[in-house]
């Protein structure tokens, strides 16, 4: 990607070309689809203290919580193959610590304590923790997501595979009901349910693991807005930063 620069009219800031459109629109549908995730999943979670009693409401809500997790991850697939193929600042090797970053680390904290802080046009270090964590976090989210969502409710990919282990001799795999035991063969539908139980609490637990990192990394983002510049939520939309002074990883 062309990374230039413009004088911006009366002043000393720089306008810097960062973020591609495809690292772009990954952001804001990926923030899009886990609130939606998030809201989804704390409905099902707590559903019987919402009166959500009915297995047709917990089937229905189920339902759109995997549609939007298929959008995320297939945004999430096209993202990490991006970090491959895309321009510099979207790449793996520039995000994820590598050689060299626990001393870059340091000397960014060294320079926050001297109130002279480093500037950087892709993630500062404590971004690229983040990123990494999270990225992390939403590829477990999405593995067991998608687990989840064929042993509960016979989605794919899994779906069809699991219906046609659980079902008796006598019963059609595709019509068996979700949450319905009526069809199944007992045995494996035990065997089922214990598979699936740690996928779920995996899930969970990464989920509650996400929601405290975004946290944190929007605390961290509007603290670099306010320290170092750089117009960072708007730069997610226009692509460009601006910044006075020189960027570390110009």
């Amino acid at each position: 990607m062309r990374v230039g620069w413009s004088e911006m009219s009366n002043s000393n800031f720089k306008e810097y070309r960062v973020w591609d459109a495809s690292t772009r629109i990954f952001h804001w549908v990926n923030f899009l689809s886990v609130i939606m995730l998030i809201l989804f999943g704390m409905l099902m979670l707590y559903k019987k203290e919402l009166g959500i009693v009915s297995v047709e409401a917990k089937i229905a809500l189920k339902e759109v919580h995997v549609i939007v997790g298929y959008v995320f991850a297939l945004n999430l697939v096209w993202r990490l193959i991006w970090g491959f193929i895309g321009s510099r600042y979207a790449l793996w090797k520039n995000i994820i610590p590598g050689k060299g970053f626990i001393q870059l680390l340091k000397s960014y904290k060294s320079s926050m304590n001297i109130s002279q802080t480093q500037v950087f046009l892709g993630h500062n270090p404590l971004g690229r923790l983040a990123v990494s964590a999270m990225v992390l976090l939403m590829v477990i989210l999405m593995t067991t997501g998608l687990i989840r969502a064929g042993t509960d409710i016979y989605y794919p990919p899994f779906g069809a595979f699991v219906a046609e282990y659980v079902a008796d001799a006598n019963t059609d795999p595709e019509s068996l009901i979700p949450y319905n035991s009526k069809g199944t063969h007992k045995d494996k539908a035990s065997k089922l349910k214990a598979f699936k139980k740690p996928f779920g609490l995996i899930h969970l637990y990464s989920a509650y693991t996400l929601i405290f990192i975004i946290f944190l990394h929007i605390y961290f983002v509007i603290r670099a807005e306010r320290k170092e510049g750089g117009s960072l939520v708007s730069a997610m939309i226009t692509g460009k930063k601006i910044l006075k002074d020189k960027p570390v990883d110009l």
